[in-house]
């Protein structure tokens, strides 16, 4: 890959303060970019920085006034993190297209449709009855299972695994190591203290513009004919795990290593942090948000922020951590007045 300073900023909507015909041919922190590299700069504390980069081009905000002479080109943009996402996100399109054609060995099962320009890497399986869109890649070691659909233009990495009857929209990234249709955890309990596995029949079906970070499992649906479902433009971070018959509603992201039980709504546009266990069968209202390491066990209001476990409102969260971080002090207090009093002479009434 290779484009000028004033391509990129043509793409981007912004304007060259510098050579706009410098060469770019790839992407770089502001600290260690070297020559034929760009940049961005959003936080003022890396400002610094940008009087020492090698980088042939930074991408600023629009207003940017340099304290120094800079040794680098300028792209002035309305929001300089937005605008280097969208550098990214064509920058691994363009390395992600690269890849056509069929390696063998790799198996296509009876009655399976392939649309035009599809990858399939060496020792991807596609079982019978699928139906694959246009431009889409599948790359070694993937699995589809029977029935499986998947939309164009989207990237399915190495080791996926889709089991039989999972939909999958246009323009997802499911990353390495994802299992997508597994048996949710249902276990019936029996007279003898063991538990017998109860089959599940349902299936998932994820929307369009999707991402699913590696490792990260989501379970099928219990009954036949029903659905876990993830809604378009959701982000799905690495690690999380998501059970039978959840509903994930549009444009939510959920970080690494959260737990979702089973039959659980989350809706639309809400924020779920990291280490976040989230109860079953209950509903979070859209525009949720819920802070790293909390525990939901009810039911949300639209635009609640939740903070710790049992989770409650961040801003009374906050204030009792003002309290009990204190407590260890507030004790010994209360132990030293315990003991003034406990020495204060008695006084009986007269008589």
């Amino acid at each position: 890959m290779e484009f000028t300073v004033s391509q990129i900023a043509e793409l981007l909507g912004g304007k060259v303060e510098g050579n706009g015909e410098a060469k770019i041919k790839m992407l770089g922190k502001i600290q260690e970019a070297k020559s034929g590299e760009i940049s961005f700069l959003s936080n003022p504390k890396y400002e610094p920085h940008i009087y020492e980069t090698n980088a042939s081009a930074v991408i600023v905000k629009k207003g940017f006034s340099p304290k120094k002479k800079l040794n680098t080109s300028l792209i002035l943009v309305d929001d300089p993190y937005s605008s280097f996402t969208v550098l990214l996100e064509e920058y691994h399109k363009f390395i992600s297209f690269q890849k056509s054609g069929i390696e063998e060995p790799s198996f296509l099962g009876t009655n399976s449709k392939v649309g035009d320009d599809v990858y399939r890497g060496a020792f991807s399986y596609i079982g019978e009855n699928v139906k694959i869109g246009n431009n889409v890649k599948i790359y070694p070691h993937a699995y589809i299972g029977d029935n499986v659909e998947i939309g164009d233009n989207t990237i399915i990495n190495a080791g996926v695994k889709l089991y039989a009857n999972t939909k999958v929209g246009h323009h997802c990234v499911i990353h390495s190591g994802c299992v997508i249709g597994s048996d949710g955890f249902g276990f019936a309990p029996q007279s003898d203290g063991s538990y017998k596995a109860i089959p599940q029949m349902g299936n998932v079906v994820i929307g369009n513009y999707i991402d699913i970070g590696s490792n990260t499992v989501i379970d099928c649906a219990t009954f036949h004919g029903d659905s876990t479902k993830i809604d378009d433009g959701v982000k799905i971070d690495n690690l999380v795990q998501l059970a039978h018959n959840v509903k994930v509603g549009k444009h939510t992201v959920i970080a690494a290593q959260t737990g979702v039980s089973g039959s659980t709504e989350i809706g639309s546009n809400c924020v779920i942090g990291g280490q976040v266990g989230i109860a079953g069968h209950i509903k979070l209202a859209n525009k949720t948000s819920v802070g790293a390491q909390a525990g939901i066990s009810k039911d949300t209001k639209e635009g609640s922020k939740l903070w710790g476990t049992p989770a409650i409102d961040v801003m009374k969260y906050q204030r009792s951590y003002a309290v009990f971080k204190n407590l260890p002090d507030l004790n010994f207090r209360l132990k030293q007045l315990e003991q003034k009093v406990l020495n204060l002479p008695t006084f009986r009434e007269s008589e």
